[in-house]
């Protein structure tokens, strides 16, 4: 596989991760679909999403498959009044990263990352690795050591 930001930042900064190839399908993004193909947990895989809040411009937030993300709370976590998705026309543009291949490590600018709280709780946590179809398997101590995370409860059962 063609190393990414994400790979590279982690190869660099010696930390143990494991990638996660699986079926990308852009007509379903579900998480919940990418789960149940790889017999991974739901609760373990976490999306990453690019937020614009009103104040701070942009933000990432990382919230559980099984979850949905509360614009409100992450507005509130981050002194926002108002926040939405970012449009996808804008993504790689700002992230360096395409729709469905977004990762939290080796983002084109240094953003703001929060995380729900649920995910410094777990022992193992998928994300995505850069680029579409696959997933990098790490602990949340270890996605500590190359991103700062900021935490608050963002996430929402679905």
């Amino acid at each position: 596989m063609k190393k990414t930001n994400a790979t590279r930042l982690l190869d660099q900064a010696k930390i143990d991760y494991q990638l996660i190839p699986y079926h990308y399908d852009p007509q379903n993004l579900d998480v919940a679909k990418i789960a149940l193909e790889n017999q991974l947990p739901l609760s373990q895989i976490y999306k990453t999403l690019v937020v614009q809040g009103d104040q701070t411009g942009i933000v990432i937030a990382l919230v559980a498959g099984h979850q949905a993300l509360s614009l409100k709370a992450l507005a509130k976590a981050t002194q926002n009044k108002k926040m939405n998705l970012l449009p996808i026309q804008d993504l790689q543009k700002q992230t360096g990263y395409v729709r469905g291949g977004c990762s939290p490590i080796g983002l084109k600018k240094n953003f703001p990352i929060w995380a729900d709280t649920s995910l410094a709780s777990l022992d193992t946590l998928y994300i995505n690795a850069g680029t579409r179809g696959v997933l990098l398997r790490l602990r949340p101590q270890d996605l500590e050591k190359i991103v700062l995370l900021n935490y608050d409860s963002i996430g929402i059962e679905k």
